[in-house]
């Protein structure tokens, strides 16, 4: 049984992931017919369209490229179309006419020279625009890293030493984006306001807790330009003067406001978020005949409390039974999504992992205290990454926790340095699946067989 629920598990992981398919999500909002593109709605003549100009970034980038292209068709493609997105390097390939730029390394996300490279060719691109030209602006998770333009005064290396240490000490994404919007010229609008004449439309694939425009990649097509102050108040709140360049402090200490003022329409829509994938995977779970007992979206917190909690939830569900859910003897299925927090021991030794492996090495360490029997547990990026590792996150059952035992391989020392991955390298519980072109914060699937 134990073996079928794992299959199953991870089936209902993936279904989750398949929904939000970057390419498919793309061409279910860009339809030709004849001389009329329609995109998310808005109908553009192409009788009128000097030129398509293609910029953004993020994970999913590669894939809704690709997917913009197909929608196109060809001849469209080679006579309008124009662009470059930064995206990781792992996700290269080539495309007909649009540029896939490696912004970073795969697996390391944080801005990089390359990444500055790709963004100065894109605002070179959109500076250039006229009145009969369109910006499609095609953005995902990691976008804030895989567009950086520091501002006059900071240098990359800056912006990079902010991020780690921001990230270190357990600042959320709309904090951390909050800084890095101060110090940039693209983020929060920056992009738009490059843009001297014509039209521009996002597309958008949210990897953010309830889809604010402004956090998603960083919102360079929200024109909501950070205060420098509210920077500052972030920096403050995490970081001594000492602990950060002073050049940080003092060019956000000098620098105003930018103006509000664009010379673009813009429209921003966002295409797929975390729902669109639980509510496949409730789908695929309904379809092979479980009993959802719960679906939580947007859930926030520290990783390891979130894995702790999803353990009782399972224990409390095995014992209550099925027919407290669904009046049947199904096995039960429970869903959550989000994007937890791991704040980082202070430790010498070394240590590998990601907030996926790390919550499900919590639950885990509390199901062995009962049974993990009936039982089984995953939780993965849906981007496929999870930390600075090769894995997407983890999956734990009776199967994972007999190995640990039989290896005398204790979780709570894994956890006490937040060093996941080599517990589930060792115990065969490692969830890989290699880049997957989008990016919709995380998704887990827990099932339990009732006592």
């Amino acid at each position: 049984m134990t073996t079928a629920l794992r299959e199953d598990a991870l089936a209902i992981w993936t279904a989750a992931v398949r929904a939000v398919d970057s390419e498919r999500l793309v061409r279910g909002v860009v339809q030709r017919s004849n001389a009329r593109l329609t995109i998310a709605g808005h109908h553009i003549d192409l009788d009128r369209l000097r030129r398509l100009l293609v910029v953004g970034g993020g994970k999913a980038g590669a894939g809704m490229a690709a997917g913009l292209e197909a929608a196109l068709g060809g001849d469209v493609v080679a006579r309008f179309v124009e662009g470059l997105l930064n995206v990781p390097a792992d996700c290269v390939r080539p495309l007909q006419k649009i540029v896939l730029h490696p912004g970073r390394p795969a697996g390391v996300n944080e801005p990089t020279e390359a990444g500055v490279a790709g963004v100065e060719r894109m605002l070179e691109l959109v500076s250039t625009m006229t009145g009969d030209d369109l910006c499609l602006v095609l953005l995902s998770g990691g976008g804030s890293a895989l567009l950086p333009a520091p501002v006059d005064g900071i240098t990359l290396a800056d912006k990079q030493a902010v991020t780690r240490w921001l990230m270190h000490r357990g600042a959320t994404i709309e904090e951390l984006n909050t800084v890095r919007g101060g110090l940039s010229r693209v983020k929060r609008g920056g992009l738009v306001r490059a843009m001297p004449a014509g039209r521009c439309i996002a597309l958008i694939i949210s990897d953010v807790i309830g889809d604010p425009l402004s956090v998603i990649a960083s919102g360079p097509t929200i024109n909501e330009p950070v205060d420098p102050q509210s920077a500052l108040a972030v920096l403050r709140r995490f970081a001594n003067r000492s602990d950060l360049p002073d050049r940080v402090w003092n060019t956000l200490e000098r620098l105003k406001p930018p103006g509000t003022a664009l010379r673009v329409d813009v429209e921003n829509h966002i295409i797929g978020n975390n729902r669109t994938a639980l509510d496949a995977a409730a789908a695929e779970a309904t379809r092979r005949g479980y009993a959802i007992a719960g679906i939580e979206t947007d859930r926030r917190g520290e990783a390891r409390d979130v894995g702790v909690a999803l353990a009782e939830r399972c224990l409390a569900a095995k014992q209550a039974g099925s027919g407290a859910f669904s009046g049947s003897d199904r096995c039960l299925c429970i869903l959550s999504g989000g994007e937890p927090v791991v704040h980082l021991a202070d430790t010498d030794r070394p240590r590998r992992g990601g907030r996926n492996q790390e919550l499900v090495l919590a639950a885990l360490n509390r199901l062995r205290r009962d049974s993990l029997d009936g039982m089984v547990l995953v939780s993965g990026g849906t981007d496929g990454e999870d930390g600075p590792t090769d894995a997407a996150g983890a999956v734990c059952d009776a199967d994972v926790d007999r190995r640990a035992r039989a290896l005398h391989l204790d979780p709570e020392e894994f956890l006490a340095i937040n060093n996941a991955y080599p517990f589930f390298e060792a115990t065969g519980g490692l969830l890989k699946t290699g880049p997957t072109h989008t990016n919709v914060m995380d998704v887990r699937v827990a099932l339990v067989r009732p006592r």
